[in-house]
């Protein structure tokens, strides 16, 4: 087995939960491993340790000429095996046609049918969390092919303490803060996926946490379209409080390394922020496709504390968890972090 293609082509969110599948590839096969992703979540996946090659999907509205270019790389690949983590009917189609020998997925929808490989996997009951539905599809592949499994453990990215202290520097001299002082990161935005809270609850949740701990800079982060979301949570929290935007996506991963405790919803930041085992607080919909359990984020042990709209609340309704209880709950866990 000497090149693997592993598919995830889907949200930033989602490939960061691949992380712990593609860590215990790396460590338990010794091979070429390709993921196949799109545009947007490229330059996360060039940050990933356990890649040597990245695809960019074009994307299933691409021209056809992109897709032909796709489907002849996919071909050159050489691939032995597919791992496609995110399965679709154009992604089965894809790799049928590319003539990858072994093509694994999990064992639902009509796509299934071509993939020669698959594990059947009752992801909508989500009785586990994404990240080890994707670890069993490695494991069944590794059974296979009479390989033993050794298990990956967090963190799954990380970069060099010299790098993130010039890099903190950098930051605290552009936003005009102190590097010294632990620094409280918020995320605002949703970048369309689960429901949120609202800049007035998160607001809220800053103020009283910087009531716990007067040393903590609140720093606002911000994606694509979520700046004045952002500077809407800075503006109410009021002085203190700083907006860093305008970050490239590795940048903006240096910057959640830099944090002592990040807070977000169920959006991609989150599962950065848990990637480089950054302790996190996050906000979940009760939905049973979106709860807690389902995108737990990565973190070790310990370093993760999930909240959610009361049980009589409606599953999608935000404005019901209360950011005082949330606060009077977090305040004894990240002394640690915060302090």
């Amino acid at each position: 087995m000497k090149r693997v293609l592993v598919v995830r082509n889907d949200k930033i969110g989602d490939f960061m939960l691949a992380w712990p599948a593609l860590a215990m590839l790396r460590a338990s096969l010794d091979c070429e491993i390709t993921v196949l992703v799109p545009g947007y979540t490229q330059p996360l996946a060039e940050l990933c340790p356990s890649t040597d090659r990245v695809i960019q999907d074009p994307g299933k509205a691409a021209e056809p000429a992109a897709q032909r270019a796709l489907l002849e790389q996919l071909k050159a690949g050489n691939f032995d095996a597919v791992i496609c983590l995110f399965s679709t009917f154009r992604n089965a189609k894809l790799m049928w046609q590319a003539g990858i020998r072994q093509r694994w997925a999990p064992a639902t929808k009509l796509a299934q049918l071509l993939y020669n490989h698959r594990v059947t996997q009752r992801r909508s009951q989500s009785a586990k969390p994404e990240y080890e539905y994707n670890l069993d599809l490695v494991r069944a592949f590794l059974q296979h092919n009479g390989l033993p499994a050794i298990e990956p453990a967090p963190p799954y990215l990380r970069f060099e303490a010299a790098e993130l202290t010039g890099f903190r520097q950098q930051q605290a001299s552009q936003l005009g803060i102190d590097a010294a002082r632990p620094w409280l990161l918020v995320h605002a935005g949703s970048g369309g996926s689960a429901n949120n809270l609202s800049p007035e609850q998160y607001a809220g949740l800053v103020r009283q946490l910087r009531h716990s701990f007067p040393s903590a800079q609140p720093v606002l982060t911000a994606g694509p379209g979520e700046q004045a979301l952002a500077r809407q949570v800075v503006d109410e929290v009021g002085e203190g409080a700083v907006l860093a935007g305008d970050l490239s996506l590795p940048d903006f991963c240096r910057l959640i390394a830099c944090g002592n405790l990040f807070v977000a919803g169920s959006t991609g930041p989150l599962h950065i922020a848990a990637a480089l085992d950054v302790p996190t607080v996050g906000f979940f919909p009760l939905r049973r496709s979106a709860t807690p359990l389902r995108w737990r984020p990565l973190n070790s042990e310990g370093r993760h504390l999930a909240f959610h709209p009361p049980a009589d609340a409606e599953v999608e309704d935000m404005s019901q968890v209360n950011v005082t209880e949330v606060a009077a709950a977090v305040t004894p866990w990240a002394r640690e972090f915060l302090s």
